[in-house]
């Protein structure tokens, strides 16, 4: 599974190089897991209602294709796109999910923060505050889109919307428990070594 780092980006180049990549993906193509820092965007998924945007702040709204509703994306937050070949692997999608869930929460747990992921809902949180947000798009037996973790960040632009359409769901970040916070890097290269042995699904 290759890694690619790729900086801190606009969010639309990046995610049609997604698509472009999942498009012309063949049986032998490697999967690899892309980390970005995207510059501030919200993106609103395929079932996304327009009602879940509170505040019109100049901040670009796109529409995109992974499931789910709204959510932020912005400096200080490290997201983890996982370009995976599920049916290869021999797994489903809803382990898949469990695996980012579970290397996100083994990652918080080497920072001292004990975090769970919702049978209820997707992704991870703390203390009832969600600190990490998963959204996938499946297409040709693989898997596009991925996780977010917030690190260190400006969290206002999420009360500017319904994170993930739950009205009055609280944010949190790695910040608001480690002074001073680690780099996004370093949070890299933690996460990035649970999600190497947690996706380590059988490959044929």
């Amino acid at each position: 599974m290759k890694t690619v780092r790729l900086g801190r980006r606009d969010y639309l180049p990046v995610f049609h190089a997604m698509q472009a990549f999942n498009d012309r993906r063949t049986a032998d193509t490697e999967d690899e897991l892309w980390i970005v820092e995207h510059n501030p965007v919200f993106t609103q998924g395929l079932a996304g209602k327009a009602e879940h945007l509170l505040v019109r702040d100049g901040i670009p709204v796109v529409q995109i294709d992974r499931g789910g509703q709204i959510t932020y994306h912005g400096p200080g937050q490290l997201v983890v796109y996982t370009m995976i070949d599920f049916k290869r692997r021999k797994t489903s999608v809803r382990r898949i999910v469990s695996a980012l869930e579970n290397s996100i929460i083994a990652t918080l747990a080497a920072y001292g923060i004990a975090a769970a992921a919702d049978p209820q809902r997707p992704g991870v949180y703390v203390g009832g505050k969600k600190i990490a947000s998963l959204g996938l798009r499946i297409k040709n037996g693989a898997v596009y889109h991925g996780l977010a973790l917030n690190v260190d960040m400006d969290l206002t632009p999420f009360t500017h919307i319904n994170p993930c359409g739950y009205a009055g769901l609280q944010m949190t970040q790695i910040a608001d428990f480690v002074q001073p916070a680690p780099s996004l890097d370093n949070v890299a290269d933690n996460l990035v070594a649970q999600l190497r042995e947690k996706l380590a699904f059988e490959a044929v």
